[in-house]
């Protein structure tokens, strides 16, 4: 057994890594993301020592697991000077920042960007969102930060162009690492429905936080047309209400979801479950969906955890044309109908009911494709890229060092 073990350490060198990102049990997608990578990495390398650095909102009371080491209060300034000093003491390898601007304070999130000025360690950071205009507002924040890191992540190439074209980024710093899934293993959703016990031979679904951007409505208002074909469709709309949402306009679009659903008589035809799923009630779930709708209203989302996961599962997925979706759903694996548009949402519903064959093959290529995307995959691909920015790091401090001879 000793034996064993140090083949395994010697195959897994020991590294040090930190992650500045919310965290679970915050309801929030980067938590949730964060929290799947460090699991995966922490399979593959049992020998790193991943710390959290979570940003918390004023007044948080989330009971945090060991992991998170230090919390920075997202809206003061001084946590997050002490949160950079505390990192430089460590012995941490490389910070690794899950950045998202809606986490951060300070005008467009700039109060990150002082805490990473003052790092003295490599810094890799995953852009989740980066902004149209590199000149202006969060753009503009983004531009200025990623001056200070040493590689940068994004989900899709088309974002690894926009870095090097608009943000003046090299392009040699910019890795594509796709959105990590689960290993699903494909099967048809009949056991899971009976489990759930519904009886409808179609069921349609949408896991979200629920937000006005998510464009709900538009499927509710599709389903009249569906019914024609499908009298017993149903529609899930999985999960709460987004936590900003709540706290500002409380329940007032799911009141919304659900005035439309008793106006256009579809009580037997839609679901509410409101509810933020474990993992593994999220994978139950999306067995149970036969096709998977994000009708998004946001052009210029670059992500979408969901849809990723929706991919991995081998479910036909139909979507608006915002930037990830097209991306993931590009080469017929998925369908994209425009935005706002309840008809061609009906029509591709339709359509994928009377063609057997062609479902088959949509589940076909996107679970083939989800292969790419698991968490597996998607953690290794991160080690490697980590390993490589530290030595390099290592490299360039110790050519620092070095006196040239006159």
């Amino acid at each position: 057994m000793e034996e064993i073990k140090e083949i395994l350490k010697d195959k897994n060198p020991y590294l040090n890594i930190v992650f500045i990102s919310s965290y679970v049990p915050r309801k929030c997608g980067i938590a949730t993301y964060t929290r799947d990578l460090v699991h995966a990495i922490e399979l593959i390398n049992p020998y790193c020592e991943l710390d959290i650095i979570a940003m918390v909102k004023p007044g948080d009371r989330n009971k945090y697991p060991p992991e998170v080491k230090f919390k920075i209060n997202q809206d003061d300034i001084n946590s997050y000077i002490k949160a950079a000093r505390n990192i430089n003491k460590s012995t941490a390898d490389i910070v690794v920042i899950e950045h998202e601007f809606g986490l951060y304070g300070g005008e467009f999130g700039r109060y990150m960007n002082e805490l990473v000025k003052l790092l003295k360690k490599p810094v890799v950071l995953t852009a989740h969102t980066v902004p149209d205009d590199p000149n202006t507002g969060y753009g503009l924040v983004l531009k200025d930060l990623i001056r200070y890191v040493d590689r940068i992540i994004v989900m899709m190439p088309g974002i690894r162009e926009k870095l090097a074209s608009e943000y003046e980024y090299s392009w040699d710093k910019v890795e594509v690492i796709p959105h990590g899934v689960p290993d699903i293993s494909l099967e048809p959703g009949s056991r899971y429905k009976n489990k759930s016990g519904f009886r409808s031979n179609l069921v349609l679904g949408s896991i979200n936080l629920l937000s006005e951007n998510k464009g709900i409505e538009y499927v509710i208002e599709a389903l009249p047309e569906i019914k024609e074909y499908v009298p017993g469709v149903l529609y899930l709309i999985i999960g709460q209400t987004h936590p900003n949402v709540l706290k500002y306009e409380g329940e007032k679009y799911r009141n919304f979801l659900q005035e439309k659903v008793k106006q256009l008589n579809l009580s037997e035809n839609v679901r509410f479950i409101n509810k933020y799923l474990p993992l593994r009630e999220l994978i139950s779930w999306l067995m149970t969906i036969d096709i998977y709708i994000t009708p998004y209203l946001d052009p210029k989302q670059t992500a979408s955890g969901a849809l990723a996961y929706a991919i991995g599962a081998g479910r036909v997925c139909i979507s608006t044309p915002y930037i990830y979706a097209k991306e993931i759903l590009s080469e017929g694996r998925g369908i994209i109908v425009p935005f706002r548009d309840p008809h061609a949402i009906a029509e591709a519903v339709i359509d994928i009911y009377k063609n057997p064959q062609k479902r088959a093959e949509i589940e076909k290529k996107a679970y083939k494709y989800g292969r790419l995307m698991t968490w597996y995959n998607v953690a290794l691909q991160h080690l490697e890229l980590f390993s490589e920015v530290i030595d390099e790091y290592k490299n360039k401090e110790a050519e620092d060092l070095v006196t040239p001879v006159l």
